[in-house]
């Protein structure tokens, strides 16, 4: 019976501790999706599942991203071969001191997805090294 209440002590204080420690569900950039951004309302339609046509991409950071040219690369899955397939890319420009960026349609870079599928997207530095990413479906 000594032995339990130990055990039960030794629990408890863990169950403590741990509630106590400074945990962190995400500290590295992460890459969301929406229909638009709007200045007022903010991110519209925010989901992982949307129908052919443009989306809205999201990157938030507790932190200054430090990027100036990025590009959002998007890869699409291969049911046939079972492996994520280059399918085609947009390059921006941002601001060193942003934490929070949308990336949308304009005259450059449309972010269209034309064809149903799954989608793996990327977002690139200037050298080419993955800063977030994110899978996304595409359906009819």
């Amino acid at each position: 019976m000594k032995n339990l209440n130990y055990f039960f002590l030794f629990v408890m204080l863990l169950s403590f501790l741990t509630m106590h420690s400074n945990t962190f569900a995400q500290s590295e950039p992460v890459m969301y999706f929406c229909e638009r951004y709007d200045s007022d309302d903010g991110e519209v339609g925010v989901s992982d599942r949307f129908t052919t046509g443009y989306i809205t991409v999201m990157v938030k950071c507790d932190y200054e991203l430090r990027l100036e040219d990025v590009t959002v690369q998007y890869d699409k899955y291969d049911f046939r071969t079972g492996k994520f397939e280059y399918y085609k890319k947009f390059d921006f420009a941002v601001d060193r001191d942003m934490k929070y960026i949308f990336f949308e349609r304009n005259d450059e870079s449309d972010l269209e997805f034309e064809d149903p599928g799954f989608y793996r997207v990327f977002l690139l530095d200037e050298d080419g090294k993955t800063i977030a990413s994110a899978v996304i479906e595409i359906i009819d």
